[in-house]
């Protein structure tokens, strides 16, 4: 008889694989932490508590519940049971196991990008993978519902094995409240409970609110407190004082009794309920060691009420649900409940202890079903057997989708002369006019999906909304329309709109650009993200923004209004920093335009790089400010690289002026005067320090491998200048985003920003203040003169 059709068979070879994944992951924690050699001397670490406490919650849903087309988080401490789970399922070298938290191998927490296919969420943000399985099942159902979906693939569930720390964390609680309003489905939240923090224990009763929290935001909540055999002795005689017990008794008290063991449990119990004869009869026949495994038989730990809870939620349809799994961490280890445990490790003599209980033998550790009492073939065909075990699709899990094509230029705004224009309003215009669908930007606008954190319209967003609707699972009127109330605004919402509308909290913004950007690889449907927020607010983002990038989903970022331009909101909307957290972020492109013809080479190059297998996410600082709009033809690869000159200088020249984003009117007013004085000058446009920075960076690493590497784009740039040339550096920014360049050819560079919180005011006072006016670049560039 199979397996799946034999319980009692199935149930003995699911506690068997719970033991090996016990064994397996302690034992890669402690091979590189006390076999392998250690260079530096410093501890490598990898938490053999906590990945202890989810050892049996991953054997029941990797052996028994789980699909191939499920998604899962794995709490980030968990990742040595992981990759013990995609050992026995052979899709992890045995060799691998032993590079845990070594340089090019597995790593300490589960990366897509570092570990391979078989990760589906980056997690080690805390928190942060928990919330994103939830907006990954609203992209699901986004693909489904417009119809991109693979043809033959059914929709998955997103399954987070979440710490229980990690519900301290906010951005789990701005994701709740988004998910409602979107009427999310195909998500689980399975809360490893064992009580324990990083530094302590966990606050009594505090998750009969956590509950609440989650029933009212229309989560199904499963709590599993006690397994079949705590089950069992509640259901003898005077079992009702036991379950009272242990129901009052406090977590820093259960935690330590579990870590004296079988004994003080005895102790503890005789001495509060050791006068009731049904209680007593429960105990008395049992060993210290067999009292100590009754006692903690909680439900986390036992697979039948794993399973049988998994199964019945199974059936039960697609709503979001909540398992509350009571578990001990570091449960069958030498240090099972003590508070000190999160960081601890077993010594050299508890192991040989442990693998002793385990029945290992001496170099057999790695062995994939060294120590079970069951055969090996039987075990290895039931594990082939599974439906996890299962192929996704011919490729594996990581999916991938063909390239939307993208036209070979799109087009500014077209304006009469001396028109002025923001680049804000530049990019509504040139997104409105993709969102009318035209030949060349049909397939194109198909694709993009729009989303703000509540600023949609002001962020320009309001005409591509109104053209291609909101998306909601369910088809809503637009109240206002049919009441024939005048609005700019015209959103009906229906399960084919391209717009997403979240709520205040920027970081579930980046979250739903993340989970979109990564269409491609997890549901096998490339979208085109494009999301916007007020510039000074991308930091209230940014652990997200940067957990995007860590797992290389791809998406337009667009921050607008940007720096003290904005002028009257004051210092709280006003930016400085934003430049500096583009040049630092890896996989992420950033830019700022400061005229919408660079903004079209920019917006059209955002669609096409996103996509590139050597592609990132690229972000556009946009600013409210109208200008002028210059009659030219630009060269769009220099646009791109990150800067042209606007006017060429001299060979030889003495100084150059740098200038970026709205700033540019003052620049060049700046530079008529200067040419008077200095006609061999140059004028600089700079796009992208980032992408600047980039390139000089990677020209510098070439040039250290040996002759022949190409100069980068800033080194040409410079070139025309003379050695000890001034630049001269304007943005609406911190000037450190500038000063670098000076390194580049060791010219000076003199670089003028915006290092302080800003204020209320208008332009000309704002600037004149900060020192970004015309007077001022005149000032600096005098200054660089005379000092030369």
């Amino acid at each position: 008889m199979r397996a799946a059709e034999d319980p009692a068979r199935r149930l003995r070879l699911l506690r068997a694989l719970e033991k090996k994944l016990l064994w397996l992951s302690a034992w890669t924690i402690h091979n590189a932490n006390h076999i392998r050699p250690n260079r530096d001397g410093l501890k490598v670490g990898g938490h053999q508590a906590s990945s202890a406490s989810v050892a049996a919650i991953m054997t029941a849903l990797y052996f028994d519940i789980l699909r191939p087309q499920d998604r899962v988080a794995v709490k980030p401490h968990a990742g040595p049971v992981f990759h013990a789970v995609n050992y026995l399922l052979g899709r992890q070298e045995r060799e691998k196991l032993a590079t845990l938290r070594q340089f090019g191998g597995i790593q300490p927490y589960p990366s897509r990008v570092k570990d391979g296919a078989e990760v589906d969420f980056s997690t080690g943000s805390v928190g942060l993978g928990v919330a994103l399985t939830s907006f990954a099942a609203l992209v699901q159902d986004y693909v489904h519902l417009h119809g991109l979906a693979r043809e033959g693939m059914p929709q998955g569930r997103h399954v987070a094995i979440v710490g229980d720390a990690e519900l301290d964390e906010g951005n789990i609680y701005e994701a709740l409240l988004e998910g409602w309003k979107h009427d999310i489905r195909d998500v689980w939240w399975v809360i490893d409970y064992n009580r324990q923090s990083l530094d302590s224990v966990v606050p009594d009763r505090l998750f009969g609110r956590i509950e609440g929290l989650f029933r009212d935001m229309g989560w199904n909540v499963v709590t599993l407190k006690y397994g079949r055999k705590l089950e069992a002795a509640f259901a003898r005689e005077d079992g009702e004082h036991l379950r009272r017990w242990i129901d009052d008794c406090p977590n820093s008290l259960y935690s330590a009794l579990t870590f004296q063991g079988g004994a003080a449990w005895r102790a503890a119990l005789l001495a509060e309920l050791g006068r009731i004869d049904g209680i007593r009869a429960i105990i008395d026949p049992l060993t210290d060691e067999e009292l100590g495994a009754l006692m903690t038989n909680l439900g986390g730990h036992d697979i039948e009420t794993l399973t049988e809870a998994f199964r019945a939620q199974e059936a039960a349809g697609d709503q979001p649900t909540c398992f509350i799994a009571y578990t001990v961490k570091g449960m069958g280890l030498p240090f099972a409940g003590h508070k000190d445990n999160h960081a601890g490790l077993m010594t050299r003599e508890q192991m040989e202890v442990f693998r002793a209980e385990m029945g290992i033998r001496p170099g057999h550790e790695w062995d994939r079903f060294e120590g079970l009492d069951i055969p090996e073939d039987e075990l290895a065909d039931f594990l082939a057997g599974l439906p996890f075990a299962q192929k996704l699709t011919p490729e594996g899990r990581c999916l991938s989708a063909s390239e939307v094509p993208v036209p070979a230029t799109l087009s500014p705004p077209r304006l009469p002369p001396n028109r002025m224009l923001s680049t804000q309003a530049g990019f509504g215009e040139m997104l409105a006019e993709i969102g009318r669908g035209g030949r060349e930007t049909q397939a194109m606008a198909s694709r993009i999906v729009t989303t703000s954190p509540d600023v949609t319209v002001s962020t320009s967003l309001g005409p591509w909304v109104n053209r291609r609707g909101i998306f909601d699972r369910h088809l809503k009127n637009d109240v206002f329309r049919d009441a024939k109330l005048a609005s700019a605004q015209r959103w009906g919402m229906s399960p084919k709109g391209q717009h997403v509308e979240l709520g205040i909290a920027e970081q579930n913004l980046f979250l739903v650009l993340g989970a979109l950007g990564l269409a491609d690889r997890m549901h096998g449907a490339r979208l085109l993200p494009v999301g916007t927020v007020y510039d000074p607010f991308v930091n209230r983002g940014l652990d997200a923004l940067i957990y995007a990038c860590y797992q290389d989903a791809r998406f337009l970022l667009v921050s607008t209004p940007s720096g003290l331009t904005l002028a009257p909101e004051g210092g709280q909307h006003q930016s400085s920093n934003t430049p500096l957290l583009g040049i630092a972020q890896d996989r992420l492109a950033s830019y700022e335009p400061a005229h919408t013809d660079e903004l079209a080479i920019l917006l059209r190059h955002a669609f096409h790089h996103m996509q590139q297998p050597d592609g990132s996410a690229v972000w556009l600082r946009l600013s409210t400010r109208s200008i002028v709009q210059p009659e030219r033809v630009l060269d769009p690869a220099a646009v791109i690289a990150g800067g042209y000159w606007a006017v060429a200088p001299e060979p030889g020249a003495r100084i150059a002026i740098a200038y970026q984003g709205p700033v540019a009117p003052e620049a060049m007013a700046a530079f008529e005067a200067l040419r008077e004085e200095e006609p061999g000058a140059g004028l600089l446009a700079v796009t992208s320090p980032d992408r600047l920075h980039a390139g000089w960076l990677a020209s510098r690493r070439a040039a250290r491998q040996g002759p022949g590497a190409a100069s980068s784009a800033i080194e040409r740039l410079l070139a025309p200048l003379a050695p000890g040339a001034a630049i001269v550096s304007v943005l609406d920014g911190h000037p450190a985003a500038h000063a670098w360049m000076g390194a580049v050819r060791g010219q000076r560079v003199v670089p003028l920003g915006v290092d302080r919180f800003g204020q209320s005011g208008d332009i000309p006072d704002l600037y004149r203040e900060y020192g970004l006016d015309t007077d001022a670049i005149l000032d600096a560039c005098a200054q660089a003169l005379l000092e030369s």
